[in-house]
């Protein structure tokens, strides 16, 4: 447990404790010299009951029970007014109050923005399980030759959905400091869509969460910083582009999504081919670059890249390290990216990404 963590739980247990006291005097159980007014019983009983509030709010928070932050504001709210009564004895209790309040506000933050990921993820597994099909797409023998030798070398079952466990590091300009990044990305193959949730650390004690996704042709990025405050929240017809364009590229983590209608191949160069993805009225494009063993070493497609003046067309590029081809669920993908933009004023290398699991679902319960 970091030092913050342990400094709030330490100040929350000594607020508690403190107001114990008020209980201990109403009910002459010690003599408390630093309360001078007196407190009735009555009153004793509401000290007795913020004591026992802080300390469940502790022992919640301690155990990771995402609903914490509920007790600590009932407990603030109850010290407080018990301060305001007995200000003259214990206004100094207004700074520890701020302070429990200032996490308990963090708090809700997480809670709220976990909340609404797993609505999404329910969402998402009930999409899922609605549109599962058999049998559909096209036969790999109808695909270009570069292709049907990558997807002849990887396991194309009948995945319906993915999870991947992704670790890396990003930055958000050309002149940024990189940030770590863990993430979970849950995609559907049967119909474009994706789930991108990620933390990312921003500074020691300062975290970004991130949630992506692509839905039904609309995209949308939103960035919370500490979960609290939004940083991004992209939505429209560029984000929309941009996010089946993210889709098309990442097919080399689910290649089945290669044989479906949405997608048109074309072989343009021996080691080359380009995809084409329609979905929802959005037609977009990218080129899959192969080694000479057939397997997918680069993506570059034409993606919106945020500006503040305004979203512009740029060029974006996906580098994959050959060497890391691993296998999951017996599917054969790559584990190593680099993803760039390609600028007027020079290239920026904005993620270097690891995937350190997959899991593949052939069977949604319905």
């Amino acid at each position: 447990m970091d030092m913050i963590k342990v400094g709030w739980s330490v100040i929350v247990l000594l607020h508690g404790f403190i107001h114990l006291m008020g209980f201990l005097k109403a009910y002459n159980l010690a003599s408390i010299d630093q309360l001078v007014l007196p407190i009735s019983r009555t009153s004793g009983l509401i000290w007795l009951g913020a004591f026992l509030l802080f300390i469940a709010s502790v022992f919640l928070y301690l155990f990771q029970i995402d609903w914490w932050w509920i007790i600590a504001a009932v407990a603030v709210i109850v010290s407080q007014a018990l301060i305001v009564t007995y200000w003259e004895d214990a206004k100094f209790g207004t700074v520890a109050n701020v302070i429990i309040m200032a996490g308990g506000i963090l708090g809700y933050g997480h809670w709220s923005f976990n909340a609404m990921v797993d609505r999404e993820l329910d969402q998402f597994w009930n999409g899922v399980a609605s549109e599962q099909t058999e049998g559909d797409g096209k036969k790999i023998d109808d695909l270009p030759p570069v292709v049907q030798k990558w997807l002849n070398q990887s396991d194309i079952n009948n995945q319906e959905a993915v999870k991947l466990n992704q670790k890396g590091r990003l930055k958000t300009t050309p002149e940024g400091s990189w940030m770590l990044v863990e993430a979970d990305q849950y995609v559907n193959v049967d119909s474009p869509e994706f789930l991108w949730i990620a933390d990312v650390q921003m500074a020691s004690y300062i975290h970004l969460a991130g949630r992506d996704k692509y839905k039904d042709g609309k995209g949308h990025m939103l960035i919370k910083l500490l979960s609290l405050f939004p940083v991004a929240n992209a939505k429209g017809a560029k984000i929309d582009q941009a996010t089946l364009v993210r889709y098309l590229a990442e097919i080399v983590w689910y290649p089945r999504a290669a044989t479906k209608e949405y997608i048109e191949w074309e072989q343009i160069e021996e080691r080359k081919a380009r995809a084409t993805i329609e979905n929802e009225g959005i037609i977009t494009s990218g080129i899959f670059e192969f080694n000479k063993e057939g397997m997918p070493v680069q993506f570059e497609a034409e993606r919106y890249y945020s500006r503040k003046e305004g979203a512009t067309l740029e060029t974006w590029l996906i580098d994959i390290e050959p060497s890391s081809y691993r296998v999951f669920d017996g599917m054969k993908i790559p584990t190593k990216a680099s993803v760039t933009w390609q600028l007027d004023d020079g290239e920026f290398t904005w993620y270097l990404l690891e995937i350190t699991d997959a899991t593949y679902y052939s069977d949604i319960p319905q």
